[in-house]
């Protein structure tokens, strides 16, 4: 019988086999590195757009808080000119309250009553005077009572005095001003 030595067939086959298993081993490690490869560079593009997306925001932001910070001052300049407003809208009340308030003195004053003197302190006014007879400076008294400019009207000093060979009684008026409505 014929002996057939297949040694090395085998061998040469083992080494195929290990040479095909090198080349599918190199091949599986180059795919993986290229997947890892692909894989980074989709991370390093991905970190690349968010970290221009952070840089846009901050850019934003500092853009918004340069638009607040102008707001704001507005803000300041609106209530500075509001305020200025206020005060110049109260001086153009205040303005006619002299002239309204004498307006209202002079109506309420009676025939053979005479004002002598008429001073304001803050919200207090004193007024001098001479007049006939106690009832025409008690309804004078009244008729600045009723007036809405002024309050609480009290009768300082009444006093009997001769004028020109006349017996007149002289008065002093103190009494508050009533505050303007708006």
């Amino acid at each position: 019988m014929i002996k057939i030595n297949l040694l090395p067939v085998r061998a040469a086959k083992r080494k195929e086999t290990a040479r095909q298993q090198a080349v599918i081993a190199a091949g599986t490690l180059v795919l993986v590195l290229l997947l890892a490869l692909g894989a980074y560079s989709y991370l390093l593009i991905k970190i690349s757009s968010t970290k221009d997306e952070i840089s846009k925001s901050e850019q934003e932001l500092a853009e918004l808080k340069a638009q607040i910070g102008k707001i704001n001052e507005l803000e300041k300049l609106k209530a500075e000119v509001t305020k200025k407003l206020d005060i110049l809208n109260q001086l153009r009340r205040e303005k006619t309250g002299p002239v309204n308030r004498l307006k209202t003195i002079s109506q309420a004053v009676p025939e053979r009553l005479w004002i002598t003197g008429y001073s304001e302190s803050g919200t207090t006014v004193t007024l001098s005077g001479v007049a006939f007879s106690e009832e025409l400076i008690a309804d004078f008294m009244r008729s600045i009572e009723q007036s809405p400019d002024f309050a609480t009207v009290e009768l300082v000093v009444s006093e009997q005095v001769l004028i020109s060979g006349m017996k007149l009684k002289k008065f002093d008026l103190r009494f508050n001003l009533e505050t303007p409505k708006s």
